[in-house]
This record gives structure tokens, sequence and C-alpha cells, in this order.
């Protein structure tokens, strides 16, 4: 079975893949940052509550946005384990093609679901996560630009840190759009708001690329904004991770060697 784990600002997501539709997946905070040690501890009983024993893992692969995190879990699993899990990274061989030697391994990963999955034509990919980002790749695994926003909820974290009276809320659509009492209202900026610039981004990446785009959303509260336009085709939280899977089973026989 195959462990893919993906180190985020804000959380270490794992899945498990007993097959391309069984997928048994949970989250680690990656904050505040551990040891090797901590993490040997902390990943020692985490397959337990999933019914997973350690003898089902017999590869895993990692991607990761957090370079000092990535070596402590490595060498954690390696240990619990005993071979080594594999690393990739934009560089990893894959048709996508582009230019950036700054792009995120998130990104990468995103890029490389979107053209090896079952979807067609140009596509956008719309990451929620610590940051929104917005990914533009064409049919041909052409990466064409990416846009970087502060993600919603680090943006909603921000609000309630820096101001004295704005309560922490339930990220959720609102009744209205006029909030009545400062919950409403909080949410009607954070839900309404944020979607009215996803669409808008949409429509202007649409507009440059001279096509209507199939567009993926994924990430931590995709879910919350799928349903609230008509502008986003598919929401599959799992995107990011899947897109390790394949980089691992393009290359799995050179990067073992």
């Amino acid at each position: 079975m195959l462990l893919a784990v993906n180190i985020g600002n804000t959380n270490i997501r794992f899945a498990a893949f007993r097959s391309e539709t069984d997928i048994i997946t949970w989250t680690i905070n990656s904050k505040p940052p551990r040891t090797e040690s901590e993490f040997f501890a902390k990943f020692s009983n985490m397959y337990q509550p999933f019914g997973i024993s350690k003898a089902e893992i017999t590869d895993i692969v990692i991607g990761s946005v957090v370079p000092p995190l990535t070596a402590s879990v490595k060498i954690a699993l390696q240990k619990i384990h005993k071979f080594k899990p594999l690393i990739v990274d934009r560089n990893t061989p894959s048709a996508i093609v582009h230019t950036s030697n700054q792009m995120g391994t998130d990104l990468y990963a995103n890029a490389v679901a979107a053209h090896y999955q079952n979807y067609k034509g140009k596509k956008i990919v719309i990451d929620f996560g610590t940051a929104l980002t917005f990914l533009g790749i064409n049919e041909d695994g052409k990466v064409g630009g990416v846009v970087i926003a502060p993600g919603i909820v680090t943006a909603l974290n921000s609000l309630v840190g820096e101001t004295a009276q704005l309560p922490t809320i339930e990220l959720k659509e609102p009744k209205s759009v006029l909030g009545t009492d400062t919950e409403s209202c909080m949410q009607s900026g954070m839900v309404y708001g944020f979607l009215s610039m996803v669409e808008g981004m949409i429509d202007r990446i649409n507009a440059e690329v001279g096509e209507q785009c199939l567009v993926i959303s994924t990430g931590g509260v995709g879910g919350v904004y799928k349903p609230l336009t008509t502008k986003i085709d598919t929401d599959d939280r799992l995107h990011t991770i899947k897109g390790l899977k394949i980089l691992y089973e393009l290359n799995k026989d050179s990067l073992k060697k």
C-alpha cells in the first residue's frame, strides 16, 4: 500500500491508497515544529485508528512546501518502516512544462493531477490552502502561470488576531449578504467576499487564455465554496495528494535506484 504525505504550512496530510478509490486519509498539525524523535512518537501509532498495520505500507512518497520539516518527517517514517520514503518536488520528471525555479511542490502536484487525470482542455486548479492559489494549465501540460493570494483561514485568523472585539467564527454561508450581527457580518465577508474574488479571478483567467477553462478546487475549505458557485466544476480535497501519487508512479523505478 502506498502512503502519500503532503507536508503543508498548516497540516501534514496522509493518504493510504488501498486502491484508486479506497483512500484512507487523515491530517496532523504542522505546528508547532517537531524534531524527528517527536515525529517518530507521533507517527508510530497513527495507523491504528484507521485499521491499518505498519506492514501494509510498502511504499511512501513525500511532497513538502516546508523544507525544515521534510527531513524530520522522512527520517521518522524511515525509522518506523525500515525503508526510505521517496521525496518528490518540482524537478521530479513528468509531462508538466513549467519555467519556474520557485514553484512549490503543492502547485506542481496540482498541475500533475490536473494533467494526468480525466480532465479535458485547459484547466484552472484553485487550492484553498494556507495560501489561496490559482494555477492555469493547458491541455499539453504547460503551466501558463499562477496567482497567489492570502488563504481564507489565514485571513480569518489574522482578522480575529488583530482586532479586539471580533470573535472566532464558523466558516459557513450566512443567511444574507448584509449581516445583522458580528458573526454573520464576518461570515458574509469571508464567504461571499472571497467567493467574489474567486469568481472574478476565474473570469479574468478565462478572458486571458481565451477559453472557458475547467475549474477544479481543492484544499481545506474548497467544499465550502463549491456549492455556492457554478464556476467551479469539481471539488476534490485529495487532488494535491493524488498528484504526489502520480509522481511516485511515474518515477518509482528511477527514484529507487
